[in-house]
């Protein structure tokens, strides 16, 4: 999926730990409630919270 498609996504989908808004970035879906990130993997958004990595704060 490209990011233009990924974009029209954003208003349907939130984030399944804390059901809040998501942004999304290169690296994939932001939560910035709970600091995850949620990867894109070949063009396919990953929104498992085991997959989940927490946002580096040093960026």
């Amino acid at each position: 999926m490209e990011k233009d498609k990924l974009r029209k996504f954003i208003d349907i989908i939130a984030c399944p730990k804390c059901k809040g808004e998501l942004i999304l970035k290169y690296e994939g879906f932001i939560c910035p409630t709970c600091k995850l990130i949620y990867p894109i993997v070949d063009n396919i958004p990953i929104l498992l919270i085991e997959e989940a990595k927490p946002i580096d704060n040093d960026k």
